[in-house]
């Protein structure tokens, strides 16, 4: 997927910041999801860009928002991130295989009225590459049952790699 393709597929996805905001993408993965956040913040924002393998560099579309690598398994590690007003998680949450610890987790590291972007297949076939799926009403169900009511299909696009879809949606409380 390239820059602008991104940009697009996100476009439709509101993300509230008049103020400067702390965000974390987890499983940012080569920074492309976490380029196109850093187009849509306030100056003087910061995402943490959280991954196993960092990429090499990680471009900002805004020279007025910092990225702040973190080298880190958001599932296993503590990742101490307080304060957040957003997550993002852009073909991530498919990796994790119990998702409800990992929510009660995260939901340690939002702020009051904070957000999540997520972005994933709309399949319910596992293979190597989705070992996990979450399909979009598994989702639903999944953030229902952890305390957010309000989870909103905001975009969807044709998967390149499988015969379905993939979703982006937006998560609050």
């Amino acid at each position: 997927m390239t820059f602008s393709e991104a940009a697009q597929f996100l476009s439709a996805t509101p993300i509230d910041n008049l103020q400067p905001a702390q965000w974390a993408d987890l499983g940012c993965g080569n920074g492309l999801f976490t380029t196109v956040l850093s187009a849509r913040l306030h100056s003087g924002s910061n995402i943490y860009a959280v991954d196993k393998r960092l990429p090499s560099s990680l471009q900002t579309a805004n020279n007025e928002i910092t990225i702040t690598p973190v080298k880190a398994d958001f599932v296993e590690d503590d990742l101490a991130l307080y304060g957040l007003s957003g997550i993002l998680m852009a073909n991530a949450l498919h990796y994790v295989k119990n998702k409800t610890a990992l929510l009660q987790k995260l939901k340690t590291y939002l702020l009051p009225d904070a957000i999540f972007i997520i972005i994933e297949y709309d399949t319910t076939r596992a293979n190597q590459w989705v070992p996990y799926p979450v399909p979009f009403t598994e989702l639903q169900e999944l953030f229902a049952a952890n305390g957010f009511q309000h989870v909103q299909k905001t975009g969807e696009r044709k998967s390149l790699y499988q015969s379905g879809r993939m979703y982006v949606c937006l998560v609050k409380t």
